[in-house]
């Protein structure tokens, strides 16, 4: 067999050996939106002229919140109205995300053009 010269030779770290330099910065930074420490919520894009909004941060079941049937109320309105393949439009989620997720469809639908009876006040 002949030999590799791809072969690298290589000599393993001790493990007192410092840890490699982190890469530096580039002088010009790009800007970076930060978000207060006790800011207890998240912020997402909503699309690319939309501006990002508040998602909650909670932990409650929205059938746990309302009940049963207010929450397959809004649960079924949002199936209505969200555009998206796999949208959080499920009981088992906080209310807030389901009424966000409706919020945000909404203004997708108005924004381009007839928004389904389920937007309409």
């Amino acid at each position: 067999m002949a030999a590799r010269s791809d072969v690298i030779d290589a000599v393993p770290l001790t493990p007192d050996a410092p840890p490699p330099a982190a890469p530096a910065k580039p002088a010009v930074a790009e800007k970076e939106e930060t978000l207060p420490a006790d800011d207890p919520e998240a912020k997402i894009p909503e699309g690319p002229d939309m501006p990002a909004q508040p998602v909650p941060i909670s932990e409650v079941p929205c059938r746990d919140a309302i009940g049963a049937a207010a929450s397959a109320r809004l649960v079924e309105r949002c199936i209505q109205v969200s555009p998206a393949t796999r949208p959080p439009c499920n009981a088992a989620n906080p209310c807030d995300l389901i009424q966000g997720e409706i919020d945000r469809s909404c203004k997708l639908w108005e924004r381009d053009g007839d928004p389904p009876a389920a937007c309409k006040p």
